[in-house]
This record gives C-alpha cells, structure tokens and sequence, in this order.
C-alpha cells in the first residue's frame, strides 16, 4: 500500500528528502512546503534536481497541507533555531491526524530525556489526533543508538562505550548554520552557540542518558567539554574561506561519568579538511568521515561506518542518510499507536522497509 506523504522544507536534508519520495515506488508524494519566494510555485521535482513535473507544486500554506489528510510529513526544517515555530507547525499536523517523521528537533531523539515543554505539546497533539511521531538522524540519531545496540549485541560485558563522529566538513556547504554554529572561521575566543553551556548536554547528552537507562545503568552526572582548533595557515573549502587565526576544527564531547569515570561517551572531531587539527584523531584507511562505535570491555568492539561510497560525497551522503533515517520508518510510524517513538521502540527491519525496488 502506497502512503501519501508531505516534505516540509527543501534544505539541506529536505531535497534529498524530496528527491526519495518522488522516486519510491511505496511512497506517493502529495504536498511540498517551501519558505524562500524563490521555491514558492515551483514543481518538486524541479527543487530536487529531477527531470520532468510530478505536479506537486511548492506553497508555504500550511493550512492547504494539513487539509491534504496526508498519511505523514516528513518534517526537515531547521527547528533547533525556530523550536516555537517549528512546534507549532508539526502539533498542527499531529492534531490533524497526519503522523510525523523528521530529522528536526534534535532533542527528541531521545524523546523520555527531552523537556517537558517541548515533550508535553507533542504528546497532547499525538493523544488529540491520534497520530504518531518519530524523529532520529543519523548523529544525533543512528550512531548513538541503533549502532550502539548492534556492538552491544556483540559484547559479553561492557565497561565503557564511546561514539564519534571523526568528519572532514570541508565539502559542506552549510556556513550559515553548521559552520556558524561551530565557530569555523571565528577566532579562537569566540563562543559560538554549541560551546555554550548546557547546548552539547542538551543534543547529545540525552542520548548518553537515554544509553544508560536502556542498560539499566545509573550515572552520576553528564560533562560536557569543548576545544576549538586554530588554523595557521589560510584553509579554502566549500565550507567557507578561514584566515589564520581563526578556527578550522572543534573537537567536544558530552560525557557520561558513573564512579569518577566516564563509561559511554559521544564525541565529535569536526575540521575543514585534513589539513587541520593533525594532532586529533582521523577516520580510518583514509576515509574522509566515519561514525565509529568502540565498546571496552569483554570482547572488545569496534564498528566504523562510511557514508559516501558510489561516488557520493561524503557529506552529501551524510545528508542523504540523515533523511533515510526519517524515511524509512515511514511505513512502521503510520502503522504505530498513537505517541512519540524513540530507536528503541522500533525493530532493526523497521529502519530499511522500501529501500530496493
């Protein structure tokens, strides 16, 4: 049965969105949000760089979308800046009856450890429309759980678990938002907003929470720490242009300390090509990006995973997998009870229903 489906915003992550749901044969496209007035009446396939018209046309009309009774949207656009106008456009559609998946609102991939307000409105709109809600990407998301849980499965005994994301952002074309909010390109003493404190604990610490409580483990505080890298020499990327001086890579963490240690870790090393920060780790075999999973203890385990083969950029895949995430539980959210999933609550083959056709 083929389930209609909405893509809100055009992005990043919603033209890799857009383009999936045009292509998959399981997935009808029904409507398409745009923001920007040079989006507004075209054609999605256009948005997306397909050729032909599927006839879907781009409108910033909420109230037209939600009367289009879709089975879902698929929620992409930016949240984390926006949480009030982006709360209101997903509840609408919740209490519509339409369900939701979405790569947005990072703080709900772990929906038990988000905060009430952002939790409760969401809950009350599942409850009223009878609908259901699912978000997750790929880090936050993916890596720090369904990746997790697969090297976990392996291990007689874990005694300390950490997740990394080791990526070379330079062929990232996101200065507005990611570089922005890593402080690339900004001097050393500039606080850019994810150094700030309490932001890294609120995204990634409460997949370190959410961690510990799927393994019953009692922590006694979340860290967070934050280290900014300072480029003497000019770096050019698609990124953005940094002058000597200004920084080129981050490398942070959100800590999960039980007894003075800290046994599960999420921690990034993000630099504008491999030029910078030498001194810190890189992904392996000469891979320009992995999401890695090591688990200490008895068996030891590792397992490192690549996006960007066939000829895909690696962060162009990056952005592909972080809509796939959303769009392949399409099918496992519209046929769920009402209320707000986590990855946990989903089975391993509900992530890759419609992948091959």
């Amino acid at each position: 049965m083929s389930r209609s489906v909405i893509q809100f915003s055009t992005g990043n992550v919603g033209r890799h969105a857009l383009r999936s749901l045009i292509e998959r044969p399981d997935l009808e496209l029904v409507g398409v949000h745009a923001s920007g007035a040079g989006k507004i009446g075209r054609d999605a396939a256009e948005l997306c760089g397909i050729d032909g018209a599927t006839g879907v046309i781009a409108t910033d009309d909420i109230d037209r979308l939600v009367s289009l009774n879709a089975d879902c949207v698929v929620y992409t656009s930016q949240a984390e800046t926006r949480p009030a106008e982006a709360l209101s456009d997903i509840t609408r559609f919740l209490r519509a009856g339409t369900n939701v998946v979405g790569t947005s609102f990072v703080w709900m991939v772990a929906p038990d450890q988000a905060g009430e307000w952002l939790s409760g409105p969401l809950r009350e709109a599942c409850a009223a429309g009878n609908s259901t809600l699912y978000i997750n990407g790929i880090d936050p998301g993916f890596s720090g759980d369904t990746l997790v849980y697969t090297a976990l499965s392996l291990a007689a005994r874990a005694t300390a678990i950490t997740v990394q994301e080791v990526f070379d952002y330079g062929s990232y074309d996101d200065a507005e938002f990611t570089g922005a909010s890593f402080g690339f390109g900004e001097p050393a003493d500039h606080s850019p907003v994810m150094s700030l404190p309490g932001v890294l604990a609120s995204m990634w610490g409460a997949q370190v929470r959410a961690l510990a409580d799927d393994l019953g483990v009692t922590l006694d505080e979340v860290r967070e720490r934050w280290e900014p890298w300072v480029t003497s020499a000019p770096i050019e990327c698609t990124m953005m242009n940094v002058d000597p001086g200004q920084v080129a890579a981050v490398r942070f963490g959100v800590e999960g300390i039980r007894d003075g240690a800290a046994v599960i870790t999420m921690e990034h090393v993000n630099r504008l090509t491999e030029a910078a920060a030498p001194q810190w780790p890189y992904p392996p075999d000469g891979h320009p990006g992995v999401h890695r999973v090591v688990i200490e203890g008895s068996p030891g385990v590792e397992i490192n995973t690549h996006v960007g083969g066939s000829g895909v950029d690696h962060n162009e895949g990056g952005v592909i997998a972080t809509a796939a995430r959303a769009i392949n539980a399409i099918d496992t959210v519209c046929s769920a009870p009402s209320g707000i999933l986590a990855a946990h609550d989903l089975r391993p083959l509900d992530h890759v229903r419609g992948v091959m056709w």
